[in-house]
Formats: structure tokens, sequence, C-alpha cells
């Protein structure tokens, strides 16, 4: 049997790891966008590897086909359309939407 409390655990700092390595992207991306995406391919990896879902607004930050850092103006065009924000990576042209107006947990 598997140590269940090793295992929270390890969760929970895979957790604080993730937020982390997005604050790092954020801070990172003015002046090095390759390595704000690296630091997003990393949480990215850390969320698969102990099975935990990145939150929405971290998960809203990035490219889920590229894994490129995403800012609105920069590098993504963000447009609502019909009750749906539309986000677009200018890196590879995906486009991701999301409704508008849902409650938030």
């Amino acid at each position: 049997m598997a140590d269940t409390t090793r295992k929270s655990g390890s969760r929970r700092l895979a957790r604080e790891r993730i937020e982390i390595l997005f604050a790092r992207a954020a801070e990172f991306y003015p002046e090095n966008p390759v390595w704000s995406n690296r630091c997003v391919e990393l949480a990215r990896k850390i969320g698969m590897r102990h099975r935990i879902r990145i939150d929405r607004h971290l998960r809203r930050q990035f490219c889920r086909r590229c894994n490129t850092y995403l800012v609105p103006g920069s590098n993504a065009r963000v447009r609502i359309h019909r009750g749906y924000v539309i986000v677009t990576c200018l890196a590879c042209g995906h486009r991701s939407r999301y409704p508008v107006g849902r409650p938030q947990p």
C-alpha cells in the first residue's frame, strides 16, 4: 500500500511549484519569452506527473498546443464574440474559447 500522506504532500508541493513557475513565467516574459515558455512546459510536466489539474486562472495563461506563455496584446489576441472570449495564440494560431458570464466556483 502506498502512503497516502506522502502522496497528498507531494501533490500539495507540486501545486506550489506550478504556482511559482507561472509567477516566474510572468516575471521572465519581458526580458526573455523563451524562458517563460520553458516555465510553462515544466509546470505542465509537473502537473501531468502528479496527476493534478492546473487551476483555471493559470490554464488560461498558456497555449495548449504550443505551450507558449500568453500575454494579451503581445503574443495573444483577445476578442469577445457572441458570448465567448476567444483567445488566439499568435505563435501557432490556436484559438481557445471560453464562455462569458459563467459563474465562477
